[in-house]
C-alpha cells in the first residue's frame, strides 16, 4: 500500500527528530473539557491548601535531603 504524502512527511519529520536525538515520547493527560474536571482541581487546591504546614515540612526535607554532588548547571 502506497504511503500518503502526509505520512511521508510525518516519517521524515520523525526522522529529523531521531537524527537531532531526540525520542517522541506520548502521553495521556487529564481532558481538561471533562464533565467535575473544575471541581476535582478546586478539590485538590483546597486539600493542599488546607495542609501548607506539611507541605513546608515536606519541601524543606527534599531540600535537606537532595543530593546535588557532581551535577553541572
Amino acid at each position: 500500500m502506497a504511503k500518503s504524502p502526509q505520512q511521508r512527511s510525518v516519517e521524515q519529520y520523525r526522522a529529523r527528530m531521531r537524527k537531532a536525538g531526540l525520542r517522541l515520547v506520548q502521553l495521556w493527560v487529564p481532558d481538561t473539557r471533562a464533565p467535575g474536571f473544575a471541581a476535582e482541581c478546586r478539590r485538590q487546591s483546597q486539600a493542599a491548601a488546607a495542609k501548607k504546614r506539611l507541605e513546608k515540612e515536606t519541601l524543606d526535607w527534599i531540600d535537606a535531603s537532595r543530593d546535588t554532588e557532581d551535577w553541572t548547571p
